[in-house]
């Protein structure tokens, strides 16, 4: 695991030179001053310790033995959506790691035994218990199901619904397995399914978070498939890059191939062979999840050692969040009669966060609402009637921080467009 100790990253720390590239929205993209912050924790608390040249300056001292891990420390350290926004603009203008650096840091903390806040600990201990998040009885897990589905024992494609699919939102899997069902997609249902271990990787459990790894990916070996199929994008980006990750591996190195269902449907629906069967009239904004976007780039395990100028041996492949998965959605959504697809002044790798992200619901929701509200503000300045996403807790978000500040803009998921207009199924309300 020394991979992903903090010490690991001390050149990156020692060499942030605080140009706040980390903060800003690139000058090239920039669409007006309202728009122009991309990092939540700067723009909630405005105070340059909270974004991500404070916590690497942060970083030094607590590795130089000049700072402890006091109860401020960790508010900086886990107040933080672990959104990538700060990595893609660092990586526009130098080749360091900031977010590598502020996940190491949760895992200090808690091999400190000062972290995680309370609320994650509540959330491991509820995984432990009944191998979701939630802590509710797993023997509903699979309660979403539903009777028509004709999911087979053996398939190349497993389907993994995740927590929040299974208890939050099942009417989200409903979607997805009709659609796959219409389609004629042959697959197979995950077996025994408990947590992906998102929750654990964002609270610096990294232990924790191997052993569940270790565990899903021996159970996608017995079911013979060789694709697992996700709605949720921190599913997604826990198959695809977190376990390579915390493995010391590639994506390329696991023996599986992870797809979201926005690439399997575009891969099925991009020649035109099932044409959708009603417009949908409505103005939308796509809403970029950050796990499936910027933080969604396959994962390639380096090691090695640095030179002068810290010129890496052999050189090393940086993810710059500039080849996540951005255009399969925006083609499904914009291939539905009717719909009159926008973008938000800050989009794709330069996406805000919808403010679930990095433990952030759970441990600090009142920080999380404000960054949905920002969202929200920006799509009503918009003009748009809704707002379309690829992840159950961007949708969970968004919708309540629309309820409180704008009803009027609707929230869907981008299965719930496709289900409406390929099937016929009705919106919700």
């Amino acid at each position: 695991m020394e991979h992903l100790r903090l010490e690991k990253y001390r050149w990156d720390a020692e060499n942030c030179c605080g140009c706040k590239g980390c903060i800003w929205v690139d000058p090239v993209y920039v669409r007006g001053k309202a728009w122009a912050v991309r990092c939540p924790s700067l723009l909630r608390f405005r105070f340059d310790s909270y974004s991500a040249l404070g916590r690497l300056k942060l970083a030094v001292g607590l590795m130089d033995g000049e700072i402890q891990l006091t109860d401020t420390a960790l508010d900086i350290i886990y107040k933080c959506n672990l959104c990538g926004a700060c990595d893609v603009g660092c990586k526009r203008n130098l080749d360091l790691e900031p977010l590598l650096a502020l996940e190491a840091l949760r895992i200090l903390a808690v091999e400190q035994g000062t972290g995680p806040p309370r609320a994650l600990t509540q959330i491991a201990e509820n995984i432990a218990a009944t191998g979701n998040r939630y802590g509710i009885d797993p023997r509903g897990r699979s309660e979403w199901i539903p009777q028509s589905e004709k999911a087979k024992a053996e398939a190349p494609v497993a389907f993994f619904a995740g927590c929040n699919i299974s208890y939050k939102n099942p009417a989200l899997a409903e979607c997805a397995i009709s659609l796959l069902d219409a389609l004629d997609v042959a697959y197979c249902l995950f077996p025994e399914e408990s947590c992906c271990g998102h929750p654990f990787t964002v609270a610096g459990m990294a232990h924790s978070a191997i052993d569940v790894a270790k565990t899903n990916i021996a159970k996608l070996a017995q079911t013979g498939a060789t694709t697992i199929l996700t709605i949720c994008a921190e599913c997604y980006k826990t198959w695809k890059v977190d376990y390579p990750k915390l493995l010391g591996k590639g994506t390329s190195e696991m023996g599986y191939e992870v797809m979201h269902i926005v690439e399997l449907l575009w891969q099925l629906l991009r020649h035109g062979d099932f044409m959708a069967r009603r417009p949908l009239r409505l103005r939308v904004a796509y809403h970029d999840p950050c796990n499936l976007g910027r933080l969604s780039e396959a994962w390639v395990h380096w090691s090695g050692t640095r030179g002068p100028c810290g010129i890496t041996k052999p050189p090393k492949y940086y993810r710059r969040g500039d080849k996540g998965i951005y255009q399969e959605p925006r083609m499904l959504i914009s291939m539905i009669s009717g719909i009159d697809l926008k973008e938000f002044p800050r989009a794709r790798e330069n996406a805000l966060c919808c403010g679930a992200g990095g433990g952030v619901l759970e441990a600090y929701p009142d920080f999380g609402m404000f960054t949905a509200r920002q969202r929200l503000q920006e799509a009503a300045a918009m003009g748009v009637e809704a707002i379309v996403s690829a992840c159950p807790y961007c949708r969970d978000m968004l919708s309540s921080a629309a309820r409180v500040s704008n009803p009027s803009i609707k929230v869907y998921d981008i299965v719930e467009l496709m289900s409406a207009s390929l099937l016929d199924k009705e919106l919700p309300s």
